[in-house]
């Protein structure tokens, strides 16, 4: 059994991290982390945990369990690295984004590798340390990767996607009551968002001379959980061998279905898919990708790259369907 921390435990994706790790057949949950709630049981900031789960938050941490999640919210992980030790051999994925860049990637002796899965594969596997993507990122890349590997990215791209209220973290922010989020949508951090970055940096991994601009518009919609994205750019292939290549990419991905239908949301909450559709009209294509911003956005992918890490079928534990209705 893999001993398990989590670092940061009343948050979302904590929450996430505990209901799915509930059921890993592999996976034992030896401590959750949280300074403000410790000695209050888990379904005390988890209400969806009560009866299920009979653990209290601690302010203490097992410097020796196999991996520690640290779901701190962005630029926290560092410095709680900094003031807590963990075994040589404890493995360390961070949902933060302090580790994500190249330029930020090593720390302290540490080396993290960006974890996405459809991507770095092979170097996750042997990895001791983790930089989990971002969600819109996530979305994005996935989306884009099949273009990039095949060099056929060579104009503008043009990107518009919608996140939901999770997606904030769970602290109150002005835009994330409900009086205000309910039949409400705004848009947010438009053409500068923090995930460009590794969206580009990915890109540019597969497709080195991609120079063209990532023109990307984030919403903030009126549902709490998925990312629901669209982009557009030039490329003359047909749709048939757009396709063919997008199949041909993901053909060992578990997790990433291809498609040419009209897909929603619903198709992928609650679980760790991504759905991509493509069209084409003239010389443009249109790919749709959707997936649960706190499950293949965060908390589902980290735990697909502890399984690639001790060496478990990457969809072990992974085995989540949708609800339709």
């Amino acid at each position: 059994m893999i001993s398990i921390g989590i670092i940061g435990g009343s948050g979302y994706t904590a929450g996430e991290l505990i209901r799915i790790l509930m059921f890993h057949p592999n996976a034992k949950l030896d401590f959750v982390y949280s300074t403000t709630n410790a000695g209050k049981p888990l379904s005390f900031a988890h209400h969806d945990l009560l009866g299920d789960i009979e653990m209290n938050f601690t302010n203490t941490v097992n410097p020796e369990v196999n991996v520690v999640f640290l779901c701190l919210g962005h630029g926290k992980s560092i410095s709680f690295l900094e003031d807590n030790q963990f075994s040589d051999a404890t493995k360390i994925i961070d949902l933060g984004n302090d580790f994500r860049l190249t330029k930020d990637k090593d720390f302290n002796g540490k080396s993290f590798v960006y974890g996405l899965p459809e991507l770095n594969k092979t170097d996750i596997k042997s990895a001791q340390y983790i930089a989990n993507p971002g969600c819109f990122a996530t979305a994005i890349q996935l989306a884009l990767l099949p273009l990039a590997s095949h060099g056929l990215l060579n104009d503008d791209v043009h990107i518009n996607a919608t996140t939901g209220s999770t997606g904030a973290g769970v602290g109150l922010a002005a835009t994330s009551h409900f009086s205000w989020r309910n039949n409400n949508m705004s848009h947010y951090k438009a053409f500068n968002h923090q995930h460009l970055g590794e969206i580009n940096q990915s890109v540019n991994q597969l497709q080195a001379d991609y120079r063209d601009e990532l023109i990307f518009v984030p919403n903030r919609g009126d549902f709490t959980r998925g990312i629901f994205a669209t982009l557009y750019t030039k490329v003359e292939e047909s749709l048939e061998d757009l396709v063919a290549k997008y199949e041909t990419f993901y053909a060992d991905q578990p997790f990433v279905t291809i498609t040419t239908t009209d897909i929603n949301m619903k198709q992928v909450v609650q679980t760790n898919k991504c759905i991509i559709s493509l069209m084409k009209k003239g010389n443009r294509i249109l790919i749709t990708s959707v997936i649960d911003n706190l499950v293949k956005g965060a908390s589902g992918q980290a735990i697909q790259n502890m399984n690639l890490m001790f060496g478990l079928e990457e969809t072990t534990g992974l085995h989540l369907k949708p609800s339709g209705f």
